[in-house]
């Protein structure tokens, strides 16, 4: 949500537009019912945003009633100007809600609309007092040193992926076959080509596999960043005894009342601020951590290669022979900085 929220910015700057503070979409399987407001610290974004961009709470009257007009940029291919494609569509209804394209190149703004962008994510978006101090609570109950590992494994997350796993509990089988819906797992070869490609994300036994390969000692303190409903968690932990979740240091009132969101931030605080994070996936969380971990200098950042995983496992390779291949894949890879996230503007002004 964060990042989406950045790209608003630079598009509202891009449109000379106000920008309306958003509402957050609301997930099925989350406990969802934060607004921005439960999580950010509005007043405080609005006042660092001046001069970059304009910030309202609530819409006018005149447009209150009125449903925005919606502009989904989000299957657009390459290079595009939102200023031709979306402002003609602004100036026309006066209210829109827009989808971001998920391929344009941010670092090809114009320099005011990427420094709007980069003020917003970089120094304007802070938590609210009450959840920034949960987060200061939390980082400081994790032994130190760790790890934060963010994990995904969850139902919705799998049945996305159009994967099958065939070792899988009979508990996490229904749980996926439920959230799949339409969305039907590839079979035969292009079961094999998808999961090739780096497609399925990596349980916690592979994830458990991989870190071992890594020369990670399995006494490390590791604290995991995930969402509820994580499955087959004991093929990690029966390996790395030292995990921690928000639910064995939180107390149990202050845990039930979360919400998805709020959770998401707090486990994108602790991985901010951890000595070493670790991705097993590379979504939208992943790439704000790992920008903002740069921005402040912090490079032990690592994303676990899926593709690497299934290419060398289907080609046979296991115990030793896997480990040496696995280790020198991912060395490779973060030499060359392959997966990194780095800040959208890499700050070349003074904001």
């Amino acid at each position: 949500m964060r990042r989406d929220f950045c790209d608003g910015v630079g598009i509202a700057r891009l449109l000379n537009a106000t920008l309306v503070l958003p509402k957050f979409e609301v997930a099925a399987y989350w406990n969802e019912s934060s607004g921005f407001e439960d999580v950010f610290d509005v007043d405080y974004f609005i006042e660092k945003m001046n001069g970059f961009v304009q910030v309202v709470k609530e819409l006018p009257a005149e447009l209150a009633s009125k449903e925005p007009f919606k502009v989904d940029c989000s299957k657009r291919k390459g290079l595009f100007d939102y200023v031709e494609t979306v402002l003609p569509s602004l100036l026309k209804h006066r209210y829109i809600s827009i989808t971001p394209a998920m391929s344009q190149r941010r670092d090809r703004y114009p320099l005011y609309a990427k420094a709007a962008l980069c003020q917003a994510c970089y120094s304007a978006l802070r938590l609210t007092a009450t959840l920034e101090k949960k987060g200061s609570d939390l980082l400081e109950a994790i032994p130190k040193p760790f790890l934060s590992l963010h994990l995904r494994f969850e139902p919705d997350m799998v049945a996305y992926s159009q994967c099958e796993y065939s070792f899988l509990s009979a508990n996490s089988t229904q749980a996926i076959d439920s959230a799949r819906g339409e969305r039907k797992p590839w079979t035969g070869e292009q079961a094999r080509l998808w999961r090739a490609r780096g497609k399925c994300p990596l349980t916690p036994n592979e994830t458990a596999i991989i870190l071992q390969s890594l020369s990670i000692p399995t006494t490390t303190n590791i604290y995991l960043a995930a969402g509820d409903g994580l499955m087959e968690l004991e093929g990690l932990t029966s390996v790395y005894a030292n995990v921690f979740t928000k639910s064995t240091l939180l107390s149990g009132t202050d845990f039930e009342n979360m919400h998805g969101n709020t959770k998401a931030a707090l486990d994108y605080y602790v991985s901010i601020n951890s000595d070493s994070y670790v991705a097993t996936y590379f979504g939208n969380m992943d790439k704000m951590v790992a920008a903002m971990r740069a921005f402040k200098g912090l490079y032990r950042t690592l994303f676990l290669s899926r593709r690497a995983f299934a290419v060398l496992t289907n080609q046979g390779l296991n115990g030793n022979l896997l480990m040496e291949a696995l280790w020198k894949i991912h060395r490779d890879d973060f030499v060359m900085g392959v997966g990194s996230a780095l800040p959208d503007c890499f700050c070349e002004f003074k904001l």
